[in-house]
């Protein structure tokens, strides 16, 4: 009896010791299972060529591309920036720049960030310090500063809603002027 007894008391002392050491490591525990947030691909030095019935579309270059597809809303993402060259059925160019990207797939939007910047073959410029991109339907807008030129206008104003193209143009505020020349 008194065996058991010890044997009880011994017991409850390890289990009292077991308790007392545990440690709370919800947050350690919690962080092992952030493994979703980490992309399930990254490359360095990426170049990408689209094309289309053996005509090439378009090439992508970026330092840096990381590739979230395992997400619920899946993007890749270019955080040291990124370069497309654009090529139209004459094969003419058009050029985009930007600091950073991040290309939403389930929606087809590319939000731009940093220094963007866009030349057509037309000599259109524009640059801003963000633009979304909407790829389905072919069309730009931003909330930001932005300064456009081409042929016709010298522009520099705040939000802009542009066909790709720029051949169908809304703008906010000015915050310049606009060149334009009175027909006789």
């Amino acid at each position: 009896m008194q065996q058991l007894a010890l044997f009880k008391k011994i017991m409850f002392a390890l289990l009292a010791f077991a308790i007392c050491s545990c440690k709370n490591n919800f947050e350690q525990v919690k962080q092992l299972n952030q493994f979703d947030a980490l992309p399930v691909g990254e490359a360095d030095t990426i170049r990408v060529v689209y094309t289309d019935s053996a005509q090439t579309l378009a090439i992508l270059t970026a330092p840096k591309n990381l590739d979230y597809t395992n997400q619920s809303f899946p993007y890749s993402e270019f955080p040291t920036g990124v370069e497309v060259v654009f090529y139209d059925e004459n094969n003419k160019e058009t050029f985009v720049k930007a600091d950073y990207g991040i290309f939403y797939k389930r929606t087809s939007l590319v939000d731009l960030r940093g220094n963007v910047q866009i030349t057509t073959p037309e000599g259109a410029d524009l640059r801003t310090s963000q633009l979304y991109w909407d790829v389905d339907r072919e069309w730009v807008f931003t909330q930001e500063n932005f300064n456009f030129k081409n042929k016709d206008y010298d522009i520099a104003a705040r939000v802009l809603d542009a066909s790709r193209s720029f051949d169908k143009i809304t703008t906010g505020p000015l915050i310049g002027s606009v060149a334009v020349e009175e027909e006789l």
